[in-house]
């Protein structure tokens, strides 16, 4: 028996040591831990379960039969995170570059199946070179095999992938269809074609960290909700970002000890807004003034930063926050804040994240680079996401609700279902300047009626009070009062039950 117990962990030893001691030197010469490092990081200490350490690849051509290692690239199991059980496959750079071969993928696949049968995320850390060329179309199989069950996890279990190193061609669509992507800066980058291939087509010269880094990803074309310094910092961050989430759609959205009074008042808000209208002022403020412990977990915040999307908690409960950004572009809705915004309210709803969101938008962005861009279709992401979640959804306009985007951001129009407003807030169609100078037009040569009808206008409009009389806001109340009459209204909510009628799916506008 004894031989045998010495076999084994000979064996195990083996598949531990992954491509051996030269490559794992190599990897962290690079700055990136290993494969198995970042799964301890990950998880609770002493909490994985390894599934298929000894699967090795099936492939005889190009000798690669002469050349097995076990666990063939990828490590694969279950664990927990502050006790809540997660699926993870981490992959080997330090065998065969973390390729993916045919057995590879069906790792993955098992992870990913049993995650679906007991309810609980899925969390990819990525760090391959891509398809194993070895395999030709089986490892292209494998791909699909993979991005098939991305497509069936989605709204079901929460989907994370985190990019610590190369994913090129095929690999980068599965990490594109999961919920949330982060990227370490300066060692990961995603891309369809590489540096090499963009000079020889298009012959545009591109290093791969312009053509795919972090910073291109989180700021510009919005691929990585996240980018962080280092690996150890990424896996921290997606271990903070776990205890906010719930585990399938069958669950509610966690809640955890909270050690902050409900009813808390901040009398600063009531001088956040300034006297100046076009005046900015930092949406943060309030978010971080009305959430428990003023903890906001910001998601995509280096792009469109015209709006803020994120999680809190309020009474221990996770909310997902949508809030205008006066800071940028003076909170304007446009094509890349509503489509940053539409995504995370679909995400909130199809998990029954309860949402808040903060109202200070003077509307969409002019211009013909809007237009020819499509804001039409990309506005209407976000009033579709907004008129088709369920969850609990509580609105408080604190400024500016011009045209229509009062109407797409969470009115009561779109099923809002607690609608409050500051007293400083506008609701008009829009500002008092452009409305004057349409309804009084013969006039605009004598600046002293325009002037007059200017500061009507205001006196009507510029106050959340004809709103207020129709019905469209609940209750006009004190900055201060914020933190304690938005808890309230979400815990009115918790018993909120509503239904859209069935379909088969919807057909969101694209």
């Amino acid at each position: 028996m004894k031989d045998i117990l010495d076999q084994l962990e000979t064996r195990r030893a083996g598949a531990k040591a992954g491509g051996g001691q030269r490559r794992i030197e190599a990897q962290h010469a690079k700055g990136k831990l290993t494969a198995r490092e970042r799964i301890e990081l990950l998880l609770d200490e002493g909490s994985f379960e390894e599934f298929d350490m000894f699967v090795a690849h099936r492939c005889t051509d190009f000798g690669m039969d002469e050349v097995k290692m076990p666990g063939d690239g990828v490590v694969t199991g279950w664990g927990t995170v502050n006790g809540r059980q997660v699926y993870v496959f981490s992959q080997d750079f330090t065998v065969f570059g973390g390729s993916l071969s045919e057995t590879h993928a069906q790792k993955i696949c098992k992870i990913m199946d049993m995650a679906m049968k007991v309810g609980a995320p899925v969390i990819g850390l990525n760090d391959s070179g891509g398809a194993r060329i070895q395999e030709g179309v089986a490892s292209l199989a494998g791909y699909a095999d993979v991005f098939q069950r991305n497509i069936l996890a989605s709204g079901v279990i929460p989907q994370i992938s985190v990019i610590m190193g190369p994913c090129a061609g095929g690999a980068v669509y599965s990490p594109a269809m999961t919920d949330f992507i982060f990227m370490v800066r300066d060692s990961s980058y995603m891309f369809v074609t590489g540096p090499d291939v963009v000079k020889t087509v298009t012959n545009e010269i591109v290093t791969a960290e312009e053509l795919g880094g972090a910073k291109t990803h989180t700021s510009k074309s919005s691929v990585a909700d996240g980018a962080f310094e280092n690996d150890v910092e990424a896996l921290a961050e997606v271990r903070r970002l776990i205890d906010f989430l719930p585990l399938s759609n069958r669950e509610g959205a966690p809640e955890r000890p909270f050690f902050d009074a409900p009813d808390r008042v901040e009398m600063s808000l009531d001088s956040l807004i300034p006297e100046n209208p076009n005046q900015p002022y930092d949406m943060h403020e309030v978010i971080r003034k009305t959430a428990d412990e003023g903890d906001f977990y910001e998601i995509q915040k280096d792009f469109a930063k015209n709006i803020l999307t994120g999680f809190i908690r309020l009474e221990g409960q996770s909310v997902g926050v949508v809030a205008n950004q006066p800071m940028v572009l003076a909170g304007c809705l446009d094509i890349d804040s509503s489509r940053k915004a539409a995504r995370f309210v679909r995400f909130c709803d199809a998990f029954s994240i309860p949402i808040l969101t903060l109202v200070d938008v003077p509307g969409f962005l002019p211009g013909t680079g809007q237009e020819y861009g499509g804001v039409i279709k990309h506005g209407a992401k976000l009033l579709f996401a907004y008129g088709e979640a369920t969850v609990p959804k509580v609105t408080v306009i604190t400024r500016k609700a011009y045209g229509g985007a009062y109407d797409v951001m969470s009115s009561k129009h779109l099923r809002g279902d607690i609608n409050y407003a500051w007293p400083t807030a506008e609701i008009a169609v829009m500002g008092a300047k452009g409305a004057v100078e349409i309804l009084y037009r013969a006039e605009l040569g004598d600046a002293d009626k325009i002037a007059a009808h200017t500061k009507e206008y205001e006196d009507r409009f510029a106050n959340p009070f004809v709103a207020a009389e129709k019905g469209f806001i609940d209750e006009v109340i004190t900055p201060h009062s914020t933190r304690r009459r938005v808890a309230r209204a979400f815990a009115a909510l918790r018993g909120k039950q509503l239904e859209n009628p069935w379909k088969k799916h919807d057909n969101i506008p694209l």
